[in-house]
């Protein structure tokens, strides 16, 4: 089997044309999805459990009838841990502490200062009071999921964490659920799709309503949180995995043939590019994904992936490879070359950067500690992998004294004058107006 995965070259007259279809997206608004997931919430406003039981047996296949056959609590949870093998369990339990360890670095604290007149300004971090976490289960089903949404939601403190994952069939993954016992869910509802968002967002009799909706989804689950965000807070709106390698010939072929499949094995629309000064390279790596592609069991879309939005890119310099890198603002970016804390600073947009030759991106993926809730499509440009900040909310807090008052009196009613905002300017200077 041969993949049919693009060469492009910098030397080529359209060049900035062939990088800008690389760029546009595989999905765009479909105004039929936006009708449908309008319908789907509508229906959880409307009619809560009755409607969730219905949208799981018409659409995840799963003949339930009551709410309680949906939900698990944390002693239900625990009996799946027993139900995994001691392989699993164990590195399930090295991943979570790795998870965690990384994540307790995130923690800010409450700060004051005292300005010149003696007032206190500061700012209070406090978890939020609950979460949602959303773990995927159509295609395939990620116990590393729940270890990198719920883990720093415990970390941060959010005392009330529920998690909803699809069961096609009502067929249950026991990694799943020992994870999210693991990681301390505090319960899992067996539920998917925009449904699920819903009933996170505006609650049921069943469901408990949610202060933000993290973790990536379906379509159908990214614009639920598109259209629920505001009545909670959501992470992002995740678009199809991504992965950019660097590379300037030093590391196997074979390693980054197999790095690029990583990705592109999640979905056809999934993106795997590498970009390097070495065109011989660049052979290399297409041939080792050409001997590799039969042997993999998602081979057929790791194909579709490669052909769709996959490329290798032979480039000037490596300078020039991190300029286009960061045009793209990749998912995952892996530096494999010499000297990556050299070519670091070049580096201003990506979700996750890898050095060197030995940090495969799966490491990332699974137990390296770092979390792989990450931007896509363009948003490292703006956006920061879900961490501990994510669950936590910062208040000001303002304590100003009678000089702080007298002083800056004048300051605020000039500015609420220009403003022609009188009540301001009133309620800021009555307050040191001589009462005589």
């Amino acid at each position: 089997m041969k993949s049919d995965i693009r060469r492009l070259s910098s030397d080529a007259p359209d060049f900035d044309a062939q990088i800008a279809a690389l760029q546009a997206p595989m999905e765009v608004i479909d105004p039929g999805l936006v009708t449908t997931v309008s319908e789907i919430i509508g229906r959880i406003r409307e009619r809560g459990d009755a409607a969730i039981i219905e949208l799981t047996q018409s659409l995840d296949d799963h003949a339930v009838t009551d709410m309680s056959d949906l939900i698990f609590d944390k002693q239900r949870l625990s009996e799946f841990e027993q139900r995994i093998s001691d392989a699993e369990r164990s590195a399930l339990k090295t991943a979570a502490a790795r998870i965690e360890r990384y994540h307790q670095q995130q923690l800010i604290q409450d700060w004051s200062i005292e300005d010149e007149y003696g007032s206190r300004l500061g700012q209070r971090i406090l978890a939020m009071s609950s979460a949602g976490l959303y773990v995927p289960g159509g295609k395939a089903s990620y116990p590393s999921s729940v270890l990198m949404n719920a883990i720093p939601a415990k970390v941060a403190g959010v005392p009330d964490v529920t998690m909803v994952a699809p069961t096609p069939g009502g067929k249950l993954n026991p990694l799943v659920m020992a994870a999210a016992s693991m990681a301390g869910v505090d319960r899992v509802v067996t539920i998917g799709g925009a449904q699920a968002v819903a009933a996170l967002a505006y609650g049921t009799e069943s469901i408990k309503a949610v202060d933000k909706i993290v973790g990536p989804g379906n379509r159908f689950v990214a614009e639920a949180k598109r259209q629920v965000f505001g009545k909670v807070g959501i992470d992002m709106i995740a678009g199809p995995s991504e992965i950019f390698v660097i590379a300037d010939g030093s590391v196997d072929p074979k390693w980054i043939a197999l790095d690029l499949m990583s990705q592109a094995e999640h979905d056809e629309v999934a993106q795997a590019v590498c970009i390097s000064p070495n065109d011989a390279y660049l052979d290399a790596v297409a041939e080792a994904i050409d001997a590799l592609l039969p042997t993999m069991p998602r081979r057929s879309v790791i194909e579709a992936s490669l052909k769709n939005r996959g490329a290798l890119i032979v480039v000037e310099d490596l300078e020039r490879a991190a300029r286009l890198s960061n045009l793209f603002a990749p998912e995952h970016l892996e530096l494999a070359v010499r000297d990556a804390d050299q070519l670091l600073p070049h580096i201003t947009h990506a979700g996750a950067i890898f050095l060197g030759a030995y940090s495969s991106e799966s490491l990332g993926d699974y137990c390296v500690g770092t979390n792989h809730v990450l931007p896509t499509s363009g948003a490292a440009r703006f956006s920061s992998p879900l961490g501990v900040y994510d669950f936590q909310t910062r208040t000001s807090i303002i304590d100003v004294n009678s000089q702080g008052a007298k002083a800056l009196a004048e300051v605020a009613g000039t500015i609420a004058d220009g403003e022609s905002l009188a009540a301001h300017a009133m309620a800021a200077r009555i307050r040191v107006e001589d009462p005589n």
